[in-house]
């Protein structure tokens, strides 16, 4: 439920009474109005003819004064004409009190509580805590005590009425504010329209691109296999050149290749006897072994010019 939702049911009663109510009577309902809990608009109330009539009678103005003080005006206001008006409760003097903020709050989000306490007459900061405790508690207003910095953050407050002299300047204030508003509202709209734009270009300019890279793919691909083509075709056609020339081309290979074995041992023998007929130094009987190493170590040191004994 938002805050002072419930304050006009409240007043309602006293509305009603008032129509019929002249005089003296008037002046008492608005002193039970004053005092009643809950109780904390009366712009309705001072708008039924019956109590306007008090304004003019010089025995019931100072109640008039009385009901028009609780609706506008804050506690400073009271200490300044107190001699004026009636006395005062204690329920009417805690009621005004907690009005008294609701003013101080539309003018600043914080409260220091030395402002506080020199706006409601209140001695102690135990005192005054208690005070906004009990408003918080009715709905009068939102916020949170910071006793640290000792000043009250005031989130949310009820609507007081409204003196008929300051509706133009609320009436500016309201403007101003729509203008505010509306200035907010195209730099909004402008931005989103901008995000908007960017997003639809990055969205093409992403398909442009996924449409180039699948492009290249399937060139890369399509080159890539002509190539491949291209080579089995080269081999297809070097492998029946081959098998084309096969009757003379393998007959010879064949040959060459035997030719070829049959020299490289024809060389062999010979290399072998040419080892075996080689004389280093005169043979003796039973000193083939020492003969034997001899002719190798020779052999070894002499490898470039070599002596043989030709037959």
């Amino acid at each position: 439920m938002d805050l002072g939702s419930n304050f006009s049911a409240k007043l309602e009663p006293f509305l009603l009474m008032g129509k019929s109510m002249r005089g003296a009577a008037a002046a008492k309902l608005i002193q039970d109005a004053t005092a009643a809990p809950g109780v904390l608009v009366f712009s309705e109330l001072l708008e039924l003819p019956n109590i306007r009539e008090l304004e003019k009678n010089e025995q019931y103005s100072k109640f008039y004064s009385l009901l028009q003080l609780f609706a506008y005006k804050t506690y400073e206001d009271y200490l300044r004409s107190k001699d004026s008006l009636p006395p005062l409760t204690t329920n009417q003097i805690t009621k005004l009190k907690h009005l008294s903020i609701v003013s101080l709050a539309s003018e600043r989000r914080i409260l220091p509580y030395d402002l506080l306490l020199n706006s409601l007459d209140i001695t102690t900061v135990r005192e005054l805590e208690d005070l906004i405790i009990d408003a918080i508690y009715q709905d009068i207003l939102r916020g949170k005590l910071d006793q640290k910095e000792k000043q009250l953050e005031v989130e949310y407050t009820m609507g007081r009425d409204v003196q008929p002299e300051k509706l133009d300047d609320l009436l500016d204030i309201l403007r101003n504010w729509a203008q505010t508003t509306s200035q907010v509202l195209a730099a909004l709209d402008n931005k989103i329209h901008t995000i908007s734009s960017n997003a639809a270009a990055q969205k093409v300019y992403q398909i442009e691109y996924d449409e180039a890279l699948q492009k290249t793919l399937k060139d890369v691909s399509e080159k890539g296999g002509r190539h491949d083509r291209d080579k089995d075709r080269t081999y297809d056609r070097e492998n029946a050149g081959g098998a084309g020339g096969s009757g003379s081309g393998s007959l010879g290979a064949a040959r060459r290749k035997l030719f070829d074995r049959g020299g490289r041992e024809e060389r062999s023998g010979r290399e072998d006897r040419e080892n075996s007929m080689d004389v280093d130094e005169p043979y003796e009987p039973g000193n083939s072994s020492k003969s034997s190493k001899n002719r190798k170590a020779s052999q070894e040191s002499m490898k470039p010019v070599r002596k043989r004994n030709k037959i």
